[in-house]
């Protein structure tokens, strides 16, 4: 082969190459980086706790602790209260909001524009609460009973002891109104427990926590403040449970870019093993680390945000 000759067949190669790394960088590059420039800043929104003003514990650690995760800047939003975080994610002013479960489902009727991430969960594996009808010494043998006995429940306000109950038993076509003849309304969780205690009342409906693989839990809830009460576990049935109500979930805009989704659930899932001081400034009430979660797991919150919002279930 003489000079010239290989010389041309190197340029050619050489040219070829040049070719092909313009053209990966100009599919692979701006790629990896279109949804940050896009976004520009990223939002995290969290509701501010009673008293604390606008001021979020640890606020330099956590930002650090996103920046590292998304390779961006963030900036943390503190709301007033729910409707303004709901609001703002609705609007895409933030990206990233820290919901509680009612919350959560009453965005997403808002604008169906959100999804969930990740959950947390408790030490022990418990992942939310169920509402219980706890009968005692057998009186109830079955939600058919209860138009012949007297059943105590909480106030409309009480999650557990009144929205969810009313809104599972709906779901399965049981339909309880406001002035059922059998119904005792108490002015308290609390009183409702003393009325079955005393013997005013044949059951109540109450809660229970309840493990993410379903299976009932039953301590820290309605029996066990029963059983401190001085009824016996012998004496108290579980006539009916309801859908597992999660606990609140950490919720993005459905639009943001499948990478920035997949970059914050690894983060967040591993974040209790990897950096559990981080974990406890961004989770303090539930100790068992985040878990994925989807939108069907928050079909039970769903439901009472439909029946407090008048629509059918």
């Amino acid at each position: 082969m003489d000079g010239t000759r290989g010389g041309t067949v190197l340029s050619t190669a050489l040219n070829a190459w040049t070719a092909f790394v313009a053209v990966n960088a100009f599919w692979c590059g701006p790629a990896w980086a279109d949804w940050r420039d896009d976004i520009g800043t990223f939002r995290i929104g969290i509701v501010a706790e009673p008293g604390a003003g606008n001021t979020v514990p640890g606020l330099a650690v956590l930002t650090q602790a996103f920046t590292n995760a998304l390779g961006m800047k963030i900036e943390f939003v503190v709301a007033r209260d729910y409707a303004a975080l709901i609001e703002g994610q609705a609007n895409a002013r933030i990206e990233y909001a820290i919901y509680s479960a009612t919350a959560y489902a009453t965005a997403l009727q808002r604008c169906g524009c959100i999804e969930p991430l990740v959950a947390p969960v408790d030490s022990d594996g418990v992942a939310g609460i169920r509402s219980v009808l706890l009968t005692r010494d057998g009186k109830l043998r079955g939600l058919a009973d209860m138009e012949t006995h007297r059943v105590a429940i909480s106030p409309p306000d009480s999650v557990g002891g009144s929205l969810l109950p009313l809104a599972g038993l709906a779901a399965e076509h049981v339909e309880i109104a406001e002035d059922a003849r059998f119904l005792v309304h108490a002015p308290s969780a609390s009183a409702a427990e003393t009325m079955l205690v005393d013997g005013e009342t044949d059951a109540m409906f109450g809660w229970v926590r309840a493990a993410a693989d379903g299976q009932p839990q039953l301590s820290g809830g309605t029996q066990a403040r029963l059983e401190a009460s001085g009824l016996s576990a012998s004496a108290l049935q579980v006539v009916w449970t309801s859908g597992l109500l999660r606990y609140g979930p950490h919720a993005v805009r459905s639009d943001l870019d499948p990478e920035a989704k997949r970059r914050l659930t690894v983060f967040l899932t591993n974040l209790k093993s990897t950096t559990p001081d981080v974990y406890d400034l961004l989770e303090s009430k539930h100790a068992g680390g985040f878990i994925p979660v989807v939108s069907k797991d928050y079909a039970t919150a769903e439901a009472v945000v439909r029946l407090v919002s008048g629509g059918r279930l």
